[in-house]
C-alpha cells in the first residue's frame, strides 16, 4: 500500500465512524455503502453473493466505504466505533482503525445533511467538509 492509498484509507475510515454513529440518537441509519460522489455509485461498488463489495479498482472513481452495524469497512482499513457523543445534528465519534500495517484510534466529526447524505466536518477549519451519498444496491 503506498502513503497516498494509506491516507486515504484512513480518511476514509474516519468518516465512515462518525457516520455509522449517526443512526442512533438521530434515527439517521448509515448502515449501506456510501461514496464521495452519487453518480460514481456504479464503479466504486458492485454486489456480490454476501451483498455489496468494492468494485475493481475503485479507489479511481472516489472513496467510498461500507458502514455494517458497528464496523465501518474502507478498500484497505476496518474500523469500529468505540465512543460517541450527539449534539443536535452533530455526531463526534471515537474509532479503532486498523490497516495491515497500523492500529490507531480516530476522532470524528459528522453533521446529517439529510437521509442519504452527511458530511465528515473538519474542526478548526471553518467552511472544510466531505459530503458521503448513500448508494443503491448494485
Amino acid at each position: 500500500m503506498t502513503k497516498r492509498q494509506n491516507i486515504l484509507a484512513h480518511t476514509l475510515v474516519m468518516t465512515v465512524f462518525v457516520f455509522a454513529q449517526l443512526s442512533g440518537a438521530n434515527g439517521f441509519d448509515l448502515t449501506g455503502a456510501w461514496a464521495s460522489d452519487a453518480a460514481n455509485c456504479s464503479r466504486v461498488f458492485k454486489r456480490n453473493g454476501k451483498g455489496v463489495a468494492f468494485a475493481k479498482n475503485s479507489e479511481v472513481y472516489g472513496s467510498g466505504f461500507i458502514i455494517d452495524r458497528d464496523q465501518i469497512i474502507g478498500r484497505s482499513v476496518r474500523c469500529r466505533i468505540k465512543a460517541r457523543r450527539d449534539g443536535g445534528s452533530i455526531s463526534n465519534l471515537i474509532a479503532a482503525c486498523a490497516t495491515d500495517i497500523m492500529l490507531s484510534s480516530v476522532q470524528l466529526s459528522a453533521r446529517k445533511v439529510d437521509a442519504n447524505t452527511f458530511a465528515r466536518l473538519f474542526p478548526g477549519m471553518d467552511g472544510m467538509e466531505i459530503k458521503y451519498y448513500r448508494c443503491s444496491a448494485h
